[in-house]
């Protein structure tokens, strides 16, 4: 293969679009290893709102960077970035094909760009303060601040990603450089990989809805109540309160509305999620697309996984 750059195999996509499967399967065809790209599937513990794999899901074939963080320890996509970039280089020098699988956009794009993070000690002072800032004035207020400083950032952020809105906007202020300046001098190192993404769509977007909503059908039924339950009681885990199946929980824990609200407000907020995540890929032009709904998918995702490795020998 060639020697300057590794063969990086990305497979990414929506919530419930079936990467987990996909992935398994392309790595016993091509003697691959899984490399999580998910933001909450890093926390032990959370094993059923975080939707990560089984053991069976696996399918014996290994998969790094999940289930490895306590669910109150902080993390960044720098860290991220760090320890993907050393799992991918090892599983290369073993003779395996490394496959980055995930639907966080952020910690994809970390990797395959390259993107240098600067180690920036954390300014408590300024991050408590926006804390208490966007628990009082909500996360539209501050993120709306962050799209006058750095818009490219806050376009790719929601209102309920309140720690990355923080966190942009502390960065901001401790160093009065954005974030996406700091990117744009970052990717002038280059990536070190060969590229071959598989963005998974689906013709019918009814057929991806109806996934998402069997799959939180599936969650509830297998003791996502009792996680949030667990969650919600341990202190210092406001990032991963703020995922979805969790924090849409908490009324119906605090009495304030049944379980068939709370699973619709699930429901609702997990489709919503994958129209962002959708938005978010189809902005990544070195991606082919795989339509999950068709017949062949497999066999498509397999042609392009061939040709990529065959160009690369």
């Amino acid at each position: 293969m060639n020697q300057n750059r590794i063969p990086l195999c990305v497979i990414a996509g929506p919530t419930a679009s079936g990467k987990t499967s996909l992935a398994v399967e392309l790595c016993r065809r091509f003697g691959g290893e899984v490399i999580s790209a998910d933001s909450m599937q890093v926390y032990d513990t959370l094993c059923v709102g975080t939707a990560r794999p089984s053991k069976e899901e696996q399918g014996g074939i290994p998969h790094h960077l999940m289930g490895f963080l306590k669910p109150d320890a902080s993390y960044s996509v720098a860290k991220y970035a760090e320890q993907a970039h050393r799992v991918i280089a090892d599983v290369h020098s073993r003779g395996k094909l490394p496959v980055l699988c995930g639907g966080t956009g952020l910690y994809i794009q970390a990797v395959t760009e390259n993107l240098l993070y600067e180690q920036q000690p954390e300014n408590r002072e300024v991050r408590d303060r926006l804390r208490e800032r966007i628990e009082r004035e909500g996360g539209d207020a501050l993120l709306g601040e962050l799209s006058k400083l750095d818009p490219e950032t806050a376009a790719r952020l929601h209102p309920n990603d309140h720690g990355r809105i923080i966190r942009a906007l502390e960065i901001i202020e401790t160093t009065g450089r954005t974030i996406t300046r700091q990117n744009a001098e970052s990717r002038k190192a280059g990536s070190p990989y060969a590229l071959c993404g598989l963005r998974l769509e689906f013709r019918d977007r009814e057929r991806l809805y109806d996934r998402i909503n069997r799959r939180v059908t599936a969650m509830l039924e297998n003791g996502l109540e009792a996680e949030a339950r667990w969650l919600l009681e341990q202190p210092n885990t406001d990032t991963v309160r703020q995922a979805i199946g969790y924090k849409e929980l908490e009324p119906y824990l605090a009495g304030a509305v049944s379980l068939d609200e709370a699973a619709d407000a699930i429901r609702q907020g997990t489709r919503r999620y994958a129209k962002r995540q959708l938005s978010w890929f189809r902005r990544e032009d070195w991606m082919t697309t795989v339509y999950m709904d068709d017949a062949d998918c497999s066999e498509q995702a397999t042609a392009l996984v061939e040709t990529f490795l065959r160009k690369e020998k």
